[in-house]
Parts: C-alpha cells; structure tokens; sequence
C-alpha cells in the first residue's frame, strides 16, 4: 500500500472515528505497517537520506558535464588617460641624423595640415568573443570523475537503505513499548478488579468479625498503591506515544483541556496490531556468511576501497598530457576600427616539475588503499559477528520469554491456591497481596519478553528478509 492512501486511511479514521464511535473527540487508529511507511516519508532522518541521495545524483551529472564542450562570453572594455601606444619617426627609423631631421620637417609642417606629428592609438578599445572549449585528454580524470561520482550515488542508495532499516527498527521499537505498557495497564485493571472483589469480601467478613479490620486497611493500602502505579503508568503511556508520534511525523494533542476536531487527544491514538502468537526462532534461520556478504554495510567497505584507487588514478592523470581544442569568434575594436574575427586554436599542456610532488602523492595514496584494505577485512569480520549478535540475541530472547511464560504460569496457579487458603482462612491477606504482586511482575515480565523477542526478531529479519 502507498503512502498516500496511508495517508488517506489515517484522515478518514480521525474524521470517522466521532460518528462511528459516538465519541465527541477523533480517534486515529494506527497500525505497525502505516507507522512504517509514514516514518519513511516524515522522518527527518529519512528526510535527509532522501537529500543525500539527491545531491549525490546531482553531483554525478557535474561531472558528466566535463565530456562537454566549455562555452563562454567574454567582454572587454578600457579607456585610457593617456594613449597605450604612440609612434613617431625616430620609433620607425631609429636616432640618426636623417630621422631627427625629418622629424623636424614633419613637427613643421604638422600644424599647418591639421595632423599629428606622432601617431597614438590604444586609448580605449572594446572586445567580445564566443569561445568553445573541448577536452580531449585530461589524463583520465574526466573517466575516474564519473566514475567516483557513479560510486557515490550508490553508496548514497546503501546509506538511505541502512537508513530505512534502523529506522523501521526504532518505529517496531517505539509501537511494541506503547503496546507493552497498554497491556501492562490492562493486566492492573485485572489486578484492580481482583482487589476490589476481596476488599468487598474483606468488609463482609470484619461485619462478621470474621477477620480484624487490620487486613481490610492492608487490602485498601494495596489498591491506593495500584492507584499511583496506574497514574505513573499511563504518564508513560502518553509519552510513548508522544515519542512514536514525534518519529513518524503524526500530529497529536497533548492536553484533553485544549479542544482541536482535526488533531487527536494523545489517548484517542490507539495502536491497532496485538502481540500475536510468536514464533520460535528457528522458522527464520539463514546462514551467517550468506547474511553478512549481502549487507549494505559490506558493499560500503568494498566502495571505500574502490573509491581510494580511482583517486590513485585521478593523481596519476595529474602527470600525464592534456590536450584540448577551441575555437573563438567576435568583435574587436582598439584602433578605432571594428572588425569581427575569429580563430582555431589547440592547447597542449605538458607537467613536468610536479612529477616529484604527484610520485609523493602517488605512495601517499597507496598507503591509504592498503588501509582502507585492512579496515575492510577486519570489519567485514565484524559484520559477520554482528550477524551472529543478531542470531544470539534473537534465541536467548525466545528461552527467556519461555521461562517468563513458565514463570507467569506457576504464579497464577500459586495466585490461586493461595486465595483458596485465603477465604478458607488458612493464609493472612498480606501472604495473598504478596503473591498477587509476585503474579504481577511475572506476567509484566512476560509482556517485557514479548517486545523483547519482537524487537530482536526485527532487527534480524531487517537483515535477512532481502536475500534471495
């Protein structure tokens, strides 16, 4: 399903919630899967990957531009004081007798026919031009350009997929607490219930002098603490909430005082998936080294290597030739007279005294190849212990959920025998509260075990459901 009919869904639950509940306030109805797909689209972090991936593209196509001709309008303006370029007759015959005497003809006569005696020009000029330039050898660093730029747009791809993963991890994370805590208030309802039955009994038996009024006190002391623990826990509910909502860009209202008909109350925000029937870990096995060699993390640690020797041999083009090839063609006016021009030109560039600093850069390089090398297969055993994490994690917190089930299983039954002895008064009311709250923590601790193999059955499944 695409986001915006998520999006669809999500208005029409918060407008239709009011006529088919009955309820004056919206009520927006969330599932895991539309919290994924909204936190792909509205988490910030998500956000910027997409951002990434987008200027790594760009950059990509800046440097397919270097294949293409480089055109450019140049203009040029200038006037001067005084003329760039005077020439008299000593300049063209030099300082003889003959030249300083027909310079004295030429200053004589000069006034009398309304000219110069000494010829200026260059005293202002104008010049455009349209210019194209072609590279022809650059030394391969226009090739290893494109190629470095195509390796960055498809580790920007691996970055916005890693991404997406820990995102959907800490999205499954967030909607399992706010599941957890639901559930644990509703196991205190249950327990509420049970104190509200036995404080009834309590109040009948003291009226028949059955029991002292000491146990009925300890009984109402232990539905005060409920009290408090159902106030502290639906604190954290509410924020849970909050959190999840924050992470996947869905708006909500904090306070019930404050009334908003499009944005929900916090508590009007119900999550619509239950912790199911699971499923041991075994059904999703697959092999470590087949896991590990198909994680974006591992092509990352291959591009690191790949990119240092395409630099390499964007250093290397560096000593090499570089031929291009132009032509120009405009208007040019510094004489006083106009003409429009043009000229097929080639330039051919030859390095030569920096060849010892690119060699220095050259070893430079080398050492960082072999670096990236070593970081490679040292972390590429590291993606494949995490990987064994993964499996550890997912196993230990299946036979711990087993044991808290078992655990949950025998404080029922011990629950039970004891309020027997209890109304047949054979065990104190503070024996019965003790083994209730023991029945409480263990079924708290079963709902901590669910999430538990819930969140480490996600982040194995996030590394393995993609591969063939």
């Amino acid at each position: 399903m695409k986001v915006n009919e998520y999006m669809m869904i999500l208005l029409l639950s918060v407008v239709s919630g009011p006529l088919l509940s009955g309820q004056e306030r919206p009520v927006l109805d969330l599932s895991l899967e539309q919290c994924r797909e909204l936190a792909m689209t509205n988490n910030p972090y998500m956000k910027n990957a997409d951002l990434d991936v987008l200027a790594a593209r760009a950059q990509k196509q800046e440097a397919v531009a270097e294949y293409f001709p480089k055109v450019s309008v140049n203009a040029f303006s200038f006037y001067a004081f005084d003329p760039l370029l005077e020439i008299g007759v000593t300049d063209i015959f030099g300082h003889s007798d003959f030249s300083h005497n027909l310079q004295n003809i030429i200053n004589s006569v000069a006034p009398q026919l309304g000219i110069n005696p000494v010829y200026s020009t260059l005293d202002y000029g104008v010049s455009a031009t349209v210019s194209v330039m072609q590279p022809v050898f650059a030394g391969g660093r226009i090739v290893n350009g494109n190629r470095l730029a195509a390796l960055g747009v498809e580790a920007a791809g691996l970055q916005k997929n890693i991404r997406e993963r820990t995102t959907s991890e800490e999205v499954e994370t967030g909607y399992w607490q706010v599941v957890s805590l639901e559930e644990k208030y509703k196991s205190l309802d249950d327990v509420q219930e049970l104190l509200d039955n036995l404080y009834r009994d309590a109040s009948a038996a003291v009226d028949a002098g059955v029991v002292t009024e000491t146990d009925l006190l300890q009984i109402q002391m232990k539905r005060n603490e409920l009290k408090s623990g159902k106030i502290q826990l639906r604190n954290g509910i509410r924020l849970a909430k909050m959190n999840l909502c924050n992470s996947i860009g869905v708006e909500y209202n904090p306070y019930l005082t404050i009334r908003n008909d499009s944005i929900p109350f916090i508590d009007d925000i119900r999550m619509t998936d239950s912790l199911s029937v699971l499923m041991p870990p075994e059904k999703y096995y697959r092999p470590e080294d087949e896991v590990a060699a198909n994680q974006e993390e591992t092509r990352l640690l291959d591009l690191s290597v790949e990119s240092k020797r395409i630099e390499k041999k964007m250093a290397l083009g560096e000593t090499l030739p570089q031929l291009a090839v132009g032509a120009s063609y405009g208007y040019n006016d510094f004489i006083g007279r106009g003409t429009m021009n043009g000229a097929v030109y080639a330039v051919l560039q030859i390095p030569i005294s920096d060849w010892g600093k690119t060699s220095r850069k050259m070893q430079r390089l080398d050492s960082q190849i072999q670096k990236s090398e070593n970081e490679r297969e040292y972390l590429q055993n590291q993606i494949v212990l995490q990987v064994h994490k993964l499996w550890m994690d997912l196993t230990a917190a299946w036979e711990k959920l087993q044991v808290a089930e078992e655990t949950a299983a025998t404080a029922e039954a011990v629950e039970r025998q004891m309020r027997d002895h209890y109304m047949a008064g054979m065990a104190t009311v503070s024996e019965l509260l003790q083994v209730q709250t023991q029945l409480t923590e263990a079924r708290y601790q079963v709902l901590d075990n669910k999430i538990a193999y819930k969140s480490a059955l996600r982040a194995y499944l996030d590394r393995t459901e993609n591969i063939q």
